[in-house]
């Protein structure tokens, strides 16, 4: 009897460690949501329309309208933040040639204005606008922006839209001479899409990575740069030219390349003392930056005073879902650790490359792909809509968000590993007591779709984050 007593307690105690282990599947992460942390409130997802709309703006209307579906419908891609490129063009005896031999006929944008003494040519650019109007039609709650890369080349010094001569001492090439000049071109541009199509750029961004050293004459894009005291000195004269119109926009800064450079500039603003008072919105870039220098964007931004756009960024290496799936992760740190209120892409359609755009497309055969990284893309943008509230989650590869009347919350699950994960979604911080998931999943196998989910039990939602996948849980909260 105490041989066999002993081998009972033996079982039991070993059923009873067994199902602990099962219970607490150490291989499992647990992820808290935390309402109570929160954050910035999204004002949306969009894009860029240069280069792409010079193009594309022009292929048969059916296709044009097809694609700006693709982009703005809300059970699509729901974006809704657009910037239009205002174009300085360059030297006609340029066509064809360093432009297009560089980035591609697509770079060479075409400008408003062909000398000092010439009359605006407004029929220029008609592609890019045909789809801006189009945007403007299909969403009532666009936001759009307008931005500068180069001034018209006859304002420069080198005489091209590229960027400065290799003789120069310094890379600036906009004639300080010409500062006024400049900002009346860019404002009178913005005053003709308001008086005549009634487009409202509610913000002007007048640099564009204009600290970075690369801009050069002959070079293969529009590009100039600009010293932190010479941006402040040109936001200084265009201010007020801004002002005197009384358009209903205002000025953004100052698209920085990366975060490094965003943070010198910013610094030197900070300094200058009185040039936040013309501004409205911050923008950068992030084509590289470390989480730290993330966290200290954000400290500088808070101190500031003034809301953060991503408003530009590209991949980050890795092929096809893979380079989507990285790429998102740098989307999930930008909004964790930075906290911009809108994210934006580059490009939306790219030819013959599939990591710089959502669409490849043949921009002479008219013809386009939809690449996986749309569907990845649409993980975010559908389902983090504009309104709702960043929250915490305490993991680099959670996001999450609550909708304004706090009913709904979305979680985006990102997985960039070549092994499933398990993980356990605590929501236990939540006072609601009914909770009712609907997935939605890209994978290798999948394009955002919609799959039977998990039952939340007992404020808990387990769940299995495929490999290389990027999955959205959206929850219905009630009581």
């Amino acid at each position: 009897m105490k041989r066999a007593l002993i081998l009972t307690l033996i079982l039991a105690s070993a059923i009873y460690c067994t199902t602990k282990q099962t219970e607490a599947n150490p291989s499992e992460q647990v992820v808290t949501i935390d309402p109570s942390k929160t954050y910035q409130t999204i004002e949306g997802w969009g894009s860029s329309l240069c280069w792409w709309t010079g193009q594309v703006g022009a292929w048969d209307q059916t296709k044009v309208n097809t694609i700006i579906d693709l982009f703005t419908n809300p059970d699509k891609l729901n974006m809704n933040i657009f910037r239009y490129n205002i174009g300085g063009g360059d030297d006609p005896a340029h066509a064809n040639g360093h432009m297009a031999s560089g980035k591609g006929k697509r770079a060479e944008m075409e400008g408003f204005k062909d000398s000092a003494t010439a009359p605006y040519n407004w029929d220029a650019d008609k592609a890019q606008r045909n789809i801006l109007l189009k945007i403007k039609d299909k969403r009532s709650d666009a936001i759009f922006e307008a931005f500068s890369n180069s001034p018209p080349y006859w304002m420069t010094i080198s005489g091209c839209s590229g960027g400065a001569g290799a003789d120069r001492n310094t890379k600036e090439n906009l004639d300080p001479k010409n500062y006024l000049a400049f900002s009346n071109y860019l404002v009178d541009v913005c005053k003709h899409y308001y008086d005549t199509y009634g487009v409202k750029f509610r913000t002007l961004e007048p640099f564009n990575e204009s600290y970075s050293q690369y801009w050069y004459y002959l070079g293969s894009q529009e590009g100039c740069h600009f010293d932190p005291q010479s941006q402040i000195n040109l936001i200084n004269t265009l201010y007020p030219v801004l002002k005197k119109s009384n358009l209903p926009t205002q000025l953004a800064v100052s698209d920085e390349t990366d975060l490094k450079q965003f943070l010198t500039v910013m610094n030197a603003y900070k300094l200058d003392g009185k040039v936040f008072d013309k501004v409205i919105n911050l923008n950068t870039h992030t084509y590289s930056g470390s989480n730290e220098e993330r966290v200290n964007v954000a400290k500088l931004v808070a101190e500031i005073g003034k809301p953060l756009w991503v408003s530009e960024s590209g991949p980050d290496g890795g092929i096809a879902l893979q380079s989507s799936l990285l790429f998102t992760q740098k989307i999930f740190n930008d909004m964790r650790y930075m906290k911009p209120s809108a994210w934006i892409d580059w490009q939306l359609m790219e030819e013959g490359n599939k990591e710089w755009g959502l669409l490849m497309c043949d921009f002479k055969g008219q013809t386009y792909e939809i690449l996986k990284n749309y569907y990845v893309r649409m993980q975010l943008t559908r389902f983090f809509k504009r309104g709702y509230t960043v929250i915490e989650t305490g993991n680099d590869q959670v996001l999450a968000a609550l909708d304004p009347l706090k009913n709904e919350l979305v979680i985006a699950l990102l997985n960039t590993s070549d092994t499933d994960k398990p993980i356990k979604i605590d929501l236990s911080k939540f006072t609601q007591s009914a909770f009712t998931p609907v997935l939605y999943r890209t994978s290798p196998s999948e394009d955002c779709k919609k799959i039977e989910a998990s039952m939340v039990k007992d404020h808990q939602l387990s769940y299995s984050i495929l490999k290389q996948s990027l999955s959205t849980f959206v929850i219905k909260l009630g009581n």
